[in-house]
């Protein structure tokens, strides 16, 4: 699967917002820091994910970005096939048509495309935040 910079960027902020608590906006500077995303392109990104309808910015001192919807029902998938195209739930192989790979790269296509579709963002949240909190040292005696 060949994924660019900028659909792994778009994943990791919408990833960053959904880790936030909801209706509390998050300025662009927090985001690319927590991220490691150049602040300019995030800034281009998070723009095409707002007519995306996937955030929505709010203005002033206060302002910044939220998730324009519940993390439950924004998906790794639509996120990527926005911001890719189709192109970004595809294998990277080359197809020719009638060659006898044919057949296995749409079934890859088909599973890739199944696992991205069923993952929310706030599945994500909540499994990394439980792996987050399993390994933290205990140095009770």
């Amino acid at each position: 699967m060949n994924i660019s910079v900028k659909g792994e960027y778009a994943l990791q902020a919408v990833f960053d917002l959904a880790m936030q608590k909801p209706d509390h906006p998050i300025k662009i500077a927090d985001i690319a820091r927590r991220q490691k995303i150049p602040q300019k392109f995030l800034e281009l990104i998070l723009a095409g994910l707002k007519q995306g309808g996937f955030v929505e910015s709010r203005r002033g001192a206060e302002g910044g970005y939220l998730l324009a919807r519940n993390a439950d029902s924004i998906t790794v998938g639509e996120v990527l096939r926005y911001v890719e195209g189709q192109k970004g739930a595809r294998s990277g192989a080359k197809r020719v048509e009638g060659s006898p790979f044919s057949d296995m790269w749409s079934r890859v296509d088909e599973a890739v495309s199944q696992v991205i579709d069923q993952t929310s963002f706030a599945e994500l949240a909540r499994k990394w935040s439980e792996r987050q909190t399993k390994y933290v040292p205990n140095w009770e005696i």
